[in-house]
């Protein structure tokens, strides 16, 4: 039996991620493959060591793109920096926060819940409240932009909380990076991880890292062996080096991924770190005012909105997976389900990267209030896309990517 090369259709993603990628990135994936100890490809890795240390705002050493998805960086945070025997306070506010939980039992640490409603940003009242309750608390772990209900938790006062018990903070912000503001070294964070594919708008399949030099000592002086060898950093180092030290083999990097990551950070570096919050701040905001004028809302409070994540919330009676499966279908535009609890109750819009832009809002809103109208769903027709519009004439903002 013989098999036809597989061509995708073509879809316009504005779900929690992947994000639509940037011609420009799509290019460089194909450029020729080089050895992953080449001279010029060790180059390569000491610039992209810069570029996100400017995308993280660190200037942090141990700073580099683990060759796995964000939960291979979220594994990579606490498989280094929790041993058997460890309390670890972890603020649960969605899926991501109750995976935190997981990485730290199977690290033989014992976890120590703060829990949050689900949409609610972690209170930092709660976790002073759990942290003098267990002194012996030695991490702190929390997801700073939720991904399962786009709420944005304050990745500095939570951290403040955390150093004041002498706790180092483990943060999570596969959804943030590049979409909202992220400030490792301002903020006092000590571990970090995010994903390549939601708002750096590159190819699933890396996740970028940081650890301070709180975090790298505390590694470096470990009790018990790292309980994973491909994510031990005391090895990943020796090849994420700086400089002409010499390279010490440890895997077989993915060359033409960390291309198309390479090239992202250069658009980013291009564009300017805090001119792309303000692009998905902006776009978010002609978003929100077309969702409400069609007479939807959104789960979680503004001054708390993701604005690359958007949960709205589905009108009564209707069928929620029935609409995606409309707007796939006849639109060829992907937006998200809800997770566990809300699973059936929100819808999760995407505007992450090169998708965050004019056309696939209007196209959004568009689609979204054509098919509620066939399905005599409770909204107002015909203003959502004026509504958006009128956002959009009042900034004039660039929409260049």
């Amino acid at each position: 039996m013989t098999y036809p090369s597989f061509h995708p259709p073509v879809r316009t993603l504005m779900g929690p991620g992947p994000s639509d990628i940037n011609p420009r990135v799509l290019a460089a994936m194909s450029r020729p493959i080089i050895g992953h100890l080449d001279p010029a490809f060790v180059g390569m890795m000491d610039q992209m060591k810069v570029l996100l240390q400017y995308a993280f705002q660190t200037e942090n050493e141990l700073t580099l793109p683990v060759s796995a998805p964000g939960s291979a960086g979220m594994e990579t945070c606490f498989a280094n920096l929790v041993e058997p025997g460890d309390e670890v306070v972890v603020c649960i506010n969605g899926v991501f926060g109750m995976r935190m939980k997981e990485n730290v039992i199977r690290c033989g640490g014992t976890p120590i819940v703060v829990e949050e409603e689900w949409g609610q940003p972690v209170d930092p009242q709660k976790l002073e409240n759990t942290l003098a309750a267990h002194p012996d608390a030695r991490l702190v772990a929390f997801v700073h932009a939720e991904t399962s209900t786009g709420v944005c938790s304050d990745v500095k006062t939570l951290s403040q909380v955390a150093h004041a018990r002498n706790c180092l903070v483990i943060v999570d912000t596969v959804t943030g990076l590049g979409g909202s503001e992220v400030r490792v070294d301002d903020w006092g964070v000590d571990a970090i991880y995010s994903g390549t594919q939601k708002c750096l708008s590159c190819t699933p399949g890396l996740s970028p890292v940081s650890f301070s030099p709180r975090a790298v000592e505390r590694i470096r002086n470990r009790k018990h062996p790292v309980q994973s060898w491909f994510l031990d950093l005391n090895l990943i180092m020796g090849y994420w080096g700086s400089g002409n030290a010499k390279r010490a083999y440890h895997h077989t990097a993915p060359i033409n991924a960390l291309y198309a990551l390479h090239e992202c950070l250069v658009l980013l570096r291009e564009e300017g770190l805090e001119e792309a919050w303000a692009r998905h701040r902006h776009h978010h905001e002609a978003l929100k005012a077309g969702l409400e004028a069609m007479g939807l809302s959104l789960l979680v409070d503004e001054p708390h909105r993701l604005p690359q994540l958007n949960a709205v919330k589905v009108p009564e009676g209707v069928d929620e997976a029935a609409v995606r499966t409309q707007l796939l279908e006849r639109y060829g535009l992907e937006i998200g389900a809800g997770l566990g609890p809300l699973a059936g109750k929100i819808w999760r819009i995407g505007l992450m990267g090169f998708g965050c832009n004019q056309r696939n809002v209007l196209l959004c809103l568009h689609a979204l209030e054509a098919v509620l109208t066939e399905m005599n769903a409770p909204i107002e027709r015909g203003h959502a896309i004026r509504a958006a519009q009128r956002v959009y004439g009042e900034t004039g903002h660039r929409d260049e990517v």
